[in-house]
């Protein structure tokens, strides 16, 4: 009897987030372990699942890094990185695209699909939906201390969202984006996952963006998380190098969506069973929130 009591709790403490986010829209990058442990994975969709039935609109934007590592590898293509950043020629470009929106898109929208929802498979070329354009980063040339532009081919950055795309299918399906963009050219380009989720939710104006990570949140030097974090505090911490490497452009994402309209940002551990809940349905909530 105990045990249904707590279950009763827990759903009575979830009711004022239902209620709150009733006909909301939010951005959930899907990325890290909890694409690939089967636990994980089914938790996930279930998650996903839940929140379309009780009047939430779910829209997920997927990565998939370590799959097209796997595919490269298998057809002995090698890879090089700048500033952790994958150069991606045009024969590169083909196989990215073909791991993201070939397979790890349709192998999520399956398993949306298997636990009881109704997903639908997006890249950026579907509708012109992410406009991208390329991406260019510069260092300095060490001989003669000038900056150097590095031309990564087809590595590009969001220039527009085509909201239309997703307004139109999102009532009803759950949209599950794979993050490929389409330049001026016709060209596709390869675009961090987590700036595209930053890039859909400002232009949705979603009430949340939530990033999934393989870390608890943000921590501090003393590996110790940090339950909010704004924006001072955040250049801070890159400058000290306490903030690095890949956490840097969730962070940066975060930001720039709240600036754009985003109501609420979370960087949050996707390697905790039922994450997504935890996070919006529970008073303490995980990980980091970010703020202005």
């Amino acid at each position: 009897m105990e045990k249904l009591i707590e279950k009763a709790s827990v759903l009575v403490e979830s009711l004022p987030y239902i209620k709150k986010f009733y006909g909301k829209t939010i951005v959930i990058k899907y990325g890290g372990h909890a694409m690939v442990d089967e636990e994980l994975k089914s938790s996930f969709a279930k998650d996903i699942v839940l929140l379309k039935y009780i009047g939430i609109s779910p829209v997920i934007v997927h990565g998939g890094g370590p799959q097209i590592g796997e595919m490269l590898k298998k057809l002995n293509i090698q890879s090089t990185f700048v500033s952790g950043m994958r150069v991606t020629d045009k024969e590169t470009m083909n196989i990215v695209e073909m791991v993201l929106a070939g397979k790890v898109n349709k192998d999520i929208v399956n398993l949306i699909n298997k636990n009881g929802g109704k997903g639908i498979g997006l890249s950026g070329k579907d509708g012109e939906l992410i406009k991208a354009k390329k991406l260019v980063i510069n260092e300095e040339n060490e001989l003669v201390k000038t900056p150097e532009i590095i031309d990564l081919g087809h590595v590009g950055e969001v220039e527009s969202v085509n909201t239309k795309v997703i307004d139109t299918i999102k009532d009803e399906f759950i949209p599950i984006i794979a993050p490929v963009g389409i330049g001026d050219d016709f060209e596709p380009y390869n675009i961090n996952a987590d700036l595209v989720a930053g890039a859909v939710a400002s232009a949705l104006k979603a009430e949340k963006l939530i990033l999934l990570t393989d870390v608890r949140g943000i921590l501090d030097k003393d590996k110790h998380l940090l339950s909010s974090l704004d924006k001072e505090k955040i250049r801070i911490m890159k400058k000290d190098g306490t903030i690095q490497g890949g956490m840097i452009p969730k962070v940066d994402c975060a930001l720039s969506a709240l600036e754009n309209g985003v109501n609420k940002a979370h960087i949050i551990d996707g390697r905790i069973k039922h994450s997504v809940l935890l996070e919006i349905f529970t008073d303490t909530g995980i990980g980091t929130q970010i703020t202005l």
